[in-house]
């Protein structure tokens, strides 16, 4: 059994503000060394974010993202709030049809990553989506400006270089696809 102390404990927790999408958490911690403070952060639903590849393009959405007050390309992604426990590639597969209309043959998870550990406990999987068939989107009515473009690689990667993508789950998505050889 080991004796040591964890990094930080968590002495209380209360959530101080709730939503649909998530929760604002404020905790009381007691760190290594005893001493005590606070931390807050996001406690929000892990999501999927999914690289549609049809072997030479990239199907990218754009939206309207309200933090920013800009509409921004990205691959699709996200969460079902109403579905916690949904599998991970089923909500990929579905993210994918809701927002593109695309299904896909195969679906291979690649990658998970943190986008923010530092503020949310939030998590997202990285698909990746090939044998693509199109079909009608089926948009929420917080996706009604989404619209859907497909890009060539090279053309995606100088939308990064110019700033005009600047989503850094998607930049990470397919820095981790191209690592892996899977586009190039």
């Amino acid at each position: 059994m080991s004796d040591k102390k964890p990094d930080i404990e968590t002495i209380t927790s209360k959530v101080v503000y709730e939503n649909r999408w998530m929760k604002v958490k404020e905790d009381r911690v007691r760190r290594r060394d005893g001493s005590v403070g606070i931390y807050g952060f996001v406690d929000k639903p892990d999501f999927a974010v999914i690289i549609p590849f049809d072997g030479e393009r990239l199907h990218l959405v754009q939206q309207y993202r309200y933090p920013v007050g800009q509409r921004q390309w990205e691959l699709p992604q996200g969460s079902w709030e109403d579905v916690l426990d949904a599998h991970p590639e089923e909500l990929a597969r579905g993210e994918l049809v809701e927002e593109t209309g695309l299904t896909a043959d195969r679906v291979e998870q690649i990658g998970q990553l943190f986008p923010l550990y530092g503020t949310t406990n939030q998590s997202y999987r990285i698909f990746f989506a090939t044998g693509l068939s199109q079909g009608p989107s089926q948009l929420s009515t917080e996706e009604q400006d989404l619209i859907v473009g497909s890009f060539s690689v090279d053309q995606v990667e100088a939308m990064i270089l110019s700033g005009e993508l600047r989503d850094a789950g998607t930049v990470a998505a397919l820095s981790i696809a191209k690592l892996r050889g899977l586009i190039s």
